[in-house]
């Protein structure tokens, strides 16, 4: 059995990357008009990754990592207009309806009556607490924790700020870099929600052999099921 339950939020409990790929496209349509090699405008991966030092995880990375690559691959010929298009394609990211996955109101009704919820999401914290609030999710959790990376360090600490044993924990979420590995790591246990979409560099793959206290089902609906069939729900 276990003392708390925690979920992800962004991809796990409501869509996000959805938006992260459309805003992408209209970024490269802006891009377009300036003659520019497709292969140049597709180094923005390179650049979102390289600025998580300096501006962490979320939109504003997201769009701070748009305006920087437009100026360097113009050659700065980028005009104040183009600039404007895309802030204001931000502003249209950070402002977007909050959808939650099939399933999710009831899943977490029923765990809520069993067991303490906690919410632990990285990002920009105002955007963050945002998408929280428009979600209408925030009768069914004890606890909101925003961080800016997910490791072994950071879960450690919430959990030990909390009073939770690792072996009594568990974190459900769709990504296994950030998600699943650290609290595998730190003993507890993790469901990964497989089908659900994933930012390319949250990849991160298993050991050949199914750790531990690790579990995963296609997506939310199922997880109840697998929580009892694992032994950590009563039926």
């Amino acid at each position: 059995m276990i003392d708390w339950i925690a979920f992800d939020a962004d991809d796990t409990l409501w869509r996000n990357e959805e938006y992260y790929l459309e805003g992408r496209e209209q970024f490269f349509k802006i891009l377009t008009k300036y003659g520019l090699d497709p292969e140049d405008i597709h180094q923005f991966d390179r650049f979102e990754v390289e600025n998580i030092q300096y501006f962490g995880y979320g939109a504003m990375s997201f769009i701070l990592s748009m305006i920087e690559l437009a100026i360097e691959i113009t050659e700065e010929r980028i005009r104040p207009g183009d600039i404007q298009q895309i802030i204001q394609l931000g502003k249209k990211m950070l402002t977007h309806e909050v959808i939650l996955f099939q399933g999710v109101g009831s899943l977490l009704e029923t765990l809520s009556s069993v067991c303490p919820l906690m919410l632990i999401t990285k990002g920009d914290l105002f955007h963050q607490q945002r998408k929280f609030k428009a979600s209408g999710l925030g009768g069914y959790f004890k606890a909101l924790e925003v961080v800016s990376e997910k490791n072994p360090e950071v879960y450690a600490e919430i959990l030990q700020r909390h009073g939770i044993q690792p072996d009594r924990f568990l974190m459900i979420g769709n990504s296994l870099r950030s998600d699943i590995l650290p609290v595998l790591e730190l003993g507890g246990w993790a469901l990964h929600l497989v089908a659900h979409p994933t930012w390319s560099h949250e990849d991160d793959p298993l050991a050949e052999s199914t750790p531990d206290r690790y579990l995963e089902v296609e997506s939310i609906p199922g997880v109840h099921a697998c929580l009892i069939g694992a032994g950590l729900l009563q039926g």
